[in-house]
């Protein structure tokens, strides 16, 4: 049976959420773009990677700009450098942050697959535009 069923069940909805395989889940951790990014490839948002520059948007962080130093698929957040706290102890920690609340300003694109598939994307987002 092909055919997807999205129940409106929240606790369904919850399962799904929690029990998605990792190919999902890297989709579920998408960013959007900054304006000039969407203006270049023509597409809204792209799963976020180490490496990028993203900027915060919401939150006690807002507007603070740092590159991604780590992306936890587990708890489905990324940790942004400059974006820390002071624990009780004195040391600083890294903040977690979920995808949906940055913006990417910058790529990385040293891995060449990416570049493909963004190159990919953007194929397929341009011809559904000019095709309509």
């Amino acid at each position: 049976m092909s055919k997807k069923i999205s129940g409106s069940k929240r606790r369904k909805q919850r399962k799904r959420y929690f029990e998605a395989p990792i190919h999902c889940v890297r989709k579920m951790m998408s960013a959007t773009l900054s304006d000039e990014l969407r203006d270049r490839y023509g597409i809204r948002s792209f799963p976020v990677r180490k490496g990028d520059v993203v900027k915060v948007l919401r939150g006690d962080y807002k507007g603070v700009t740092g590159t991604v130093i780590r992306v936890d698929y587990k708890k489905r957040r990324i940790y942004v450098d400059g974006v820390v706290r002071q624990k009780v102890s004195g040391e600083s920690v890294h903040v977690a942050i979920h995808p949906s609340k940055v913006m990417i300003t910058k790529l990385n694109l040293d891995d060449k697959r990416r570049v493909e598939a963004l190159e990919r994307t953007s194929k397929v987002k341009a011809a559904a535009v000019g095709g309509s």
